[in-house]
């Protein structure tokens, strides 16, 4: 069944990306939701790469402000979280787990950096998309970025370990009266062909 038109528009059509937010906070519970919703959108072969850390303290926001791009910092400290997508090199270890049927699978990756880094990129990014969309569906406004080092945001939130980070996702509830005016955007015709 379709979802109706007000859905549609709060997860597409009317959804924004916000750089400017309401002093309201989101709860603990309501990230633990947006990873239930999340968790279920499809990876090749179910191998779920991204890891998410999700800033909201303090301190935490102080650790990850020195690798923020400067035009990044003021919006970033201001959402009352931030979602640093990321995915993990070891993916493939989880394999047997995580696609029971086939045990041959965690072969596909170990040894085999190409593998590793086109599956891993591939499927953590579409993990990271799954996150806008729950975040959207649950009521959230989100601000996706890059202008980050990620080799600071490495160092300072995964050391030690095979996971590296993708993109940043600001959440919140945004303030639409700071919103610019829409973007345009392609129509079919322009990039889509049935064949």
């Amino acid at each position: 069944m379709a979802l109706n038109d007000d859905a549609l528009a709060q997860i597409f059509t009317k959804a924004r990306t916000h750089t400017a937010w309401q002093d309201k906070a989101v709860s603990d519970e309501t990230l633990k939701q947006l990873f239930e919703l999340l968790k279920w959108g499809p990876t090749s072969a179910n191998c779920s790469p991204a890891r998410f850390v999700f800033v909201k303290s303090p301190a935490a926001k102080e650790r990850l402000k020195p690798a923020l791009d400067q035009g990044n910092v003021n919006k970033t400290m201001a959402a009352p979280v931030t979602a640093i997508v990321a995915w993990d090199y070891a993916f493939y270890e989880h394999m047997p787990r995580l696609f029971p049927h086939d045990q041959s699978a965690r072969s596909w990756f170990a040894g085999k950096p190409e593998a590793i880094q086109t599956g891993g990129f591939r499927n953590g990014t579409l993990q990271g998309a799954y996150l806008i969309i729950a975040a959207r569906a649950l009521g959230l406004d989100c601000g996706p970025m890059s202008g980050f080092n990620n080799a600071l945001v490495d160092a300072e939130f995964f050391a030690g370990t095979e996971v590296r980070s993708n993109f940043l996702v600001n959440l919140g509830y945004g303030d639409a009266s700071k919103l610019h005016p829409r973007g345009p955007r392609f129509d079919f015709d322009e990039v889509c062909k049935i064949a």
